[in-house]
């Protein structure tokens, strides 16, 4: 049983600095696609060697999670994640020193991998330092800071580029990473010193392997969905009409609306229950990815921002229950095999949904994506003997 306690001031401290980290390591993977097309008009790169470029970052975050799980048991949680920050600056570093593609396809290996520490991690620490239902506002909270990282960097990033040219900005960012990394260690380390001297408060989630592999499904299922949809948008905008620019604002539309969906839906999780939670924001991804069909352009813009509430947030919901169904010394490769999880189905559905569209269609295409969000409800549904009474349905 998870017994709720009220937040200490060091499991504050823990969920400002991880949720610092999740910004900064999520801006570190963003502001490549400001870098991709600089590396193209430098090089001459084709586009089938940015995605080669694209898959060496990716692959190396994936592959690294969780591993990086596995190190953090032997070596400490905050070590990994600190060590795997000064990863990142290393790998941007030595793009940035050499201006050399291979430099470049050296850098993006290693931040990749630095970067496989930051979801497992991070995630378990926050789980830690806010044991029972909390943790499921706290891990939204968490979850939200991650796009706050992905709007600021990228722009730190392009205007230094423009300003003094790619490579000075990818030092500027490993400078940036260096900073976080000794942020990560010194508070962490105290902040974690402090919660293991109330360690025998809380009491840690009982292992139920059943249910974190319907957990597990659940998130796939939810990852091919986003990335289905994400692939498709821009296509379903421009036979409705839309031009570049509009197509810019749509998807800055769809992400402000998933930025406030991750923070909200975090916050409902707690108090209406993970099966109602899930069931709502799945169901009604279907609903609105149906509507959105045969509207017109500016409807389907008035939309988008509650079609990103509901394709983001049922993450926060999924991610904040894992502490629920494992026990704490199991969590980190708990959150790394869920995260892996997540990217590899986030990397290959909009391949095999494309080759769906290729198939029946667009708009057909875009009614499988929304009958597959509706196929997690019987999964959600089989997730309620978990739960405890006092966790809620």
């Amino acid at each position: 049983m998870t017994v709720t306690v009220p937040p200490t001031r060091s499991a504050r401290k823990t969920l400002a600095v991880c949720g610092g980290t999740h910004a900064l390591h999520d801006g570190f993977t963003d502001l490549l696609n400001v870098l991709y097309p600089l590396l193209q008009a430098q090089f001459g790169l084709t586009y089938a060697a940015i995605g080669a470029l694209k898959m060496v970052y990716s692959g190396a975050m994936a592959s690294g999670q969780i591993p990086s799980g596995w190190l953090a048991g032997r070596v400490g949680g905050v070590t990994v994640l600190a060590s795997g920050t000064v990863l990142v600056a290393v790998g941007y570093g030595l793009a940035g020193l050499t201006g050399s593609l291979y430099g470049v396809i050296a850098g993006l290996l290693l931040a990749g991998l630095g970067g496989a520490t930051q979801h497992p991690i991070a995630s378990t620490l926050v789980a830690g330092a806010f044991p029972g239902l909390r943790s499921r506002t706290a891990l939204g909270t968490y979850n939200f800071t991650g796009d706050v990282g992905k709007v600021a960097l990228p722009a730190v990033f392009a205007l230094v580029a423009t300003a003094l040219g790619w490579r000075q900005a990818l030092l500027v960012i490993a400078a940036i990473a260096v900073a976080g990394a000794g942020v990560i260690l010194l508070t962490l380390q105290s902040a974690g010193m402090a919660a293991k001297s109330k360690s025998d408060n809380a009491v840690a989630g009982e292992d139920r392997p059943w249910a974190f592999w319907l957990l597990f499904a659940i998130h796939v299922s939810d990852s091919a969905v986003r990335s289905g949809f994400l692939i498709f948008l821009p296509f379903l905008l421009k036979a409705k009409g839309a031009d570049l620019p509009t197509i810019g604002l749509a998807l800055s539309l769809l992400f402000a609306g998933g930025a406030a969906g991750k923070l909200v839906m975090g916050w409902l999780g707690a108090r209406l229950g993970v099966v109602l939670s899930v069931v709502a924001t799945e169901g009604a991804t279907t609903a609105l990815i149906l509507a959105i069909l045969p509207l017109s352009l500016t409807p389907a813009l008035v939309l988008l921002p509650l079609v990103g509430v509901m394709l983001n947030g049922t993450s926060s919901v999924l991610y904040g229950t894992i502490p629920e169904f494992v026990a704490a010394e199991r969590r980190t490769h708990a959150f790394a095999v869920f995260y892996t999880g997540g990217s590899i189905a986030g990397a290959s559905s909009p391949f095999l949904f494309g080759l769906l569209g290729d198939f029946i269609g667009l708009q057909p295409a875009l009614v499988g994506v929304g009958a597959l969000a509706l196929l997690t409800v019987p999964l959600v549904w089989a997730l309620r003997p978990a739960f405890h009474s006092a966790l809620g349905p």
